[in-house]
C-alpha cells in the first residue's frame, strides 16, 4: 500500500527522489553553500505565492465560523502538541535525540493545505471550510508553531535563536505579506498558471528536503538508525496518525458539527504541512540537525497519505448510501 502511494502522489514521488538523492549524492562542502542559497530564495518564493493565493476574503469567513475554527485550533496547536510532547519524551531513550525532538516539531505544525481540501472533497465534506480552515491554519502556524516548540521544551540541539526569528520574519513573514498586499494584481495570474505553480511548491519542497536529508546523511544516520529503531520510529509515527485521525474524528462528533463540516474537521486536524514544516525547520535548525528533526515529518506524510484515501473512499460511500435512503412517509391521521 505504501509503494502505491509514493507512486501515486506526485509530491511523495518527489521526496522520495529527494531523499534518494541525498542518499547517494549529499551536497556538501562548497556544494552545501549553494544549497543552502538556492533553498533560501525557493523558500521566500514559496510563501510568496501562499500569500498571493490565500484570499483576505476567504480569511474572515473562516474567523466568522468560530465554531468550527477555534476547536480546530486547540486541537491542532494543543492537542497534537501534546501528543507529540509525549512521543517525544518516549523516543528520548530509543531514538537519536534529534530524531526525538522531531515529533514534538510534529506536533506543532499546522495542516496541510492542499492534501486536507482533496480528501475533504473525495469524502463529500465541506470543501469552503477546509480550505479556509486549512489556510488560516498556515498563516497561523508561522507565528505559533515556534513558540509552542520552545514552550513545550523542544529547543534541543538545534540553534534557535534571534537569528533564526529573523530569518522566520525575513523568509516566511515578508514574503507572504508582500503576496497578500500585490493579491489584487495578481489573482488572475494566479489563476492562469495554478497548476505550473503547484508544481513550482512541490520542487520548493524537494529541494529544501535534499538540502536537509544530505545534513543527515553526512552525520550518518543510516548508522546511528538500525533495524530496531527503524521499528520504533515506524510505529510511533503510526501512533500519532492514529491518535489524530480518530481524535479528530471524535472531537468533530463531541461539538455535533454537520456531517460536511465534521469531514473538514476530520483531515484538517490530522494533516501535517510539509511545505511548511520542512522549509520552518531549516531555519530553526543547522543543515545537520535538521535533517534529522525532519525524518518524523517525512514519515508521516507518508503515512498520512495511505490512510487518508481509503478514509475518504468509506466516507464517500456512507454519505452516498445514506442519500440514497428514503424518507420515512409520514403517518397519516384517522
Amino acid at each position: 500500500m505504501m509503494i502505491r502511494a509514493v507512486i501515486a502522489d506526485p509530491m511523495l514521488r518527489m521526496l522520495a527522489g529527494a531523499i534518494a538523492l541525498a542518499a547517494i549524492l549529499p551536497a556538501t562542502g562548497n556544494g552545501r553553500e549553494i544549497a543552502d542559497w538556492i533553498v533560501d530564495g525557493a523558500i521566500f518564493t514559496l510563501f510568496l505565492f501562499n500569500g498571493m493565493r490565500i484570499a483576505r476574503r476567504d480569511i474572515g469567513r473562516g474567523i466568522a465560523n468560530w465554531r468550527f475554527l477555534v476547536p480546530l485550533i486547540l486541537w491542532v496547536f494543543g492537542a497534537m502538541a501534546l501528543a507529540g510532547q509525549g512521543l517525544s519524551m518516549v523516543g528520548d531513550n530509543l531514538l537519536p535525540p534529534l530524531i526525538a525532538v522531531g515529533f514534538l516539531y510534529l506536533g506543532t505544525l499546522p495542516s496541510t493545505v492542499q492534501s486536507a481540501t482533496s480528501y475533504t472533497s473525495l469524502a463529500g465534506g465541506n470543501i469552503a471550510m477546509s480550505v479556509v480552515g486549512a489556510a488560516l491554519l498556515n498563516i497561523l502556524g508561522v507565528f505559533v508553531t515556534v513558540p509552542i516548540f520552545l514552550a513545550l521544551g523542544g529547543a534541543g540541539e538545534g540553534a534557535i535563536g534571534f537569528e533564526s526569528m529573523r530569518k522566520i520574519a525575513l523568509m516566511l513573514l515578508l514574503p507572504f505579506v508582500i503576496g497578500q498586499v500585490v493579491q489584487g494584481w495578481t489573482i488572475g495570474f494566479i489563476a492562469r498558471h495554478k497548476p505550473k505553480i503547484v508544481w513550482i511548491d512541490r520542487m520548493v519542497i524537494a529541494t529544501v528536503v535534499y538540502v536537509a536529508f544530505s545534513g543527515a546523511v553526512e552525520e550518518g544516520i543510516w548508522q546511528r538508525l538500525d533495524a530496531a529503531a527503524w521499528a520504533i520510529l515506524f510505529g510511533m509515527v503510526a501512533a500519532l496518525l492514529l491518535f489524530a485521525t480518530g481524535g479528530a474524528w471524535l472531537l468533530g462528533g463531541l461539538l455535533r458539527l454537520p456531517r460536511a463540516d465534521r469531514t473538514a474537521f476530520l483531515f484538517g486536524g490530522a494533516q501535517k504541512s510539509t511545505a511548511i514544516g520542512v522549509p520552518l525547520a531549516t531555519i530553526l535548525f543547522s543543515p545537520e540537525a535538521a535533517g534529522f528533526v525532519v525524518v518524523p515529518l517525512l514519515l508521516y506524510h507518508l503515512f498520512q497519505l495511505v490512510v487518508a484515501a481509503p478514509v475518504a473512499s468509506r466516507l464517500a460511500l456512507r454519505q452516498a448510501a445514506s442519500e440514497e435512503i428514503p424518507a420515512a412517509p409520514a403517518a397519516r391521521g384517522d
